[in-house]
């Protein structure tokens, strides 16, 4: 997460949509800069407006803009299980080493999910149940327009690295289990739908 102050903006950091990448290039603009722990990096919406929304705003005695990325659910999906497949850091029981997609899809619709395939829910973690959301709300696979909108706001040039990209691996989906998948989670496609205008 990156609060700029003097521009009165805010950045929350989806999982898994270039986020390390977003904090490496503008950390060294940003007023407040949480990047560890996870828990604390990847603050949701839902925590950002009940719990910094109000100081912030207090201290400022302005609102702030919200902003954050998000990524296509297959795709997010995709990159969490190559993610978790790499070979050194990852605890035994986070692991997809060894798993295919279909698995980690099928483990991902089970309730309970194992752990490897705990990964949340963009929508959850953009879209409240109760309150605000987000501000804007940027597509992934439109990364150059949500750093333009960047450049205008920050009145500089921003250059992305290329930072924890997931290794590369195989995606096939069997059919019915994508059906599934987008029946089941409907709320993140309809979300990402949106965007796409």
């Amino acid at each position: 997460m990156l609060v700029f102050w003097k521009q009165r903006l805010v950045y929350l950091a989806t999982p898994k949509t270039g986020s390390t990448a977003i904090e490496a290039a503008l950390e060294s603009l940003a007023s407040v800069v949480i990047q560890r722990p996870p828990e604390l990096k990847h603050t949701s919406v839902h925590r950002y407006w009940r719990y910094l929304a109000p100081y912030l705003e207090k201290a400022a005695d302005e609102d702030f803009m919200v902003v954050a990325v998000m990524r296509e659910p297959l795709d997010w999906l995709g990159s969490w299980f190559r993610y978790r497949q790499r070979h050194t850091g990852m605890r035994a029981e986070r692991s997809t080493h060894g798993m295919t997609f279909d698995t980690f899809v099928a483990d991902y619709l089970s309730d309970p999910q194992p752990e490897h395939a705990n990964v949340g829910r963009q929508s959850r973690f953009l879209v409240p149940d109760k309150g605000p959301g987000v501000d804007r709300l940027f597509r992934y696979d439109d990364m150059d327009g949500f750093v333009h909108f960047l450049e205008g706001r920050l009145d500089c040039e921003i250059s992305l690295p290329r930072l924890n990209v997931s290794p590369s691996g195989a995606l096939d989906l069997d059919p019915a289990l994508e059906a599934r998948l987008r029946k089941e989670y409907w709320r993140d496609f309809a979300l990402y739908d949106t965007l796409k205008s």
